[in-house]
């Protein structure tokens, strides 16, 4: 298909979709002559990726080019291209380390992870973002006067563990290493707002059982 085609079919402009070729967010398509190239389905299936993950998950475009560039190298075993790509997602401020708060949580977030038996993730800490971002959520009740600690977390870690399977089984599904790491960029972007929707209407279904509409 020739640019206006793909414009076409995206529903993307064709000086967005110049930019995005511009910034190496999309592959060059098959030059035909000196003025048009011709694109593909994969040039779709990219294009429709990327304002995804601008559009929806306001990801900058140095980020998502970041993340792009793991997606596609072929070079790396599926477990570090997909961590890879992960860890380049927009992440939460680094943790005050000098924190008492702070150290306190990661106390909490290592006994959680020994209670789960979770012996890659505790490998993996020093390096991960999830992890990071648990530790200041923890923080954050503890500052706030709640006991956060491993034994509350354990239940929900539980849910999210089960979670995670599903997830991998829907990825493995994909046809292409290549989809795969996409399709787990992509539910990074949009399956978390999916469960946090999820969550709350279960908390809204539970309360009005337990207390009624009053």
């Amino acid at each position: 298909m020739r640019l206006a085609e793909l414009s076409r079919q995206s529903g993307v402009s064709t000086a967005t979709i110049k930019y995005y070729l511009r910034e190496g967010l999309l592959p060059p398509g098959r030059q035909i002559n000196a003025t048009t190239a011709e694109y593909d389905e994969e040039h779709l299936r990219r294009l429709r990726l990327v304002r995804a993950m601008i559009q929806v998950g306001g990801v900058p475009v140095a980020k998502v080019r970041e993340v792009l560039g793991h997606v596609d190298d072929d070079s790396l075993g599926r477990a570090i291209r997909l961590g890879a790509a992960m860890w380049a997602l927009p992440q939460v401020p680094e943790p005050d380390e000098d924190d008492g708060y702070v150290q306190a949580a990661h106390e909490e977030v290592a006994a959680l992870l020994d209670r789960l038996g979770w012996q890659n993730a505790a490998l993996l800490s020093t390096i991960s973002p999830a992890y990071r971002s648990l530790v200041v959520a923890v923080a954050a009740f503890r500052r706030l006067g709640y006991d956060w600690g491993a034994e509350l977390l354990e239940p929900y870690a539980e849910l999210m563990y089960r979670t995670a399977v599903l997830d991998l089984d829907n990825l493995e599904t994909q046809p292409s290493e290549a989809e795969r790491i996409e399709f787990a960029v992509l539910g990074a972007i949009l399956n978390e707002p999916v469960l946090q929707a999820l969550h709350r209407l279960a908390q809204e279904e539970e309360s009005t059982r337990r207390y009624g509409f009053e």
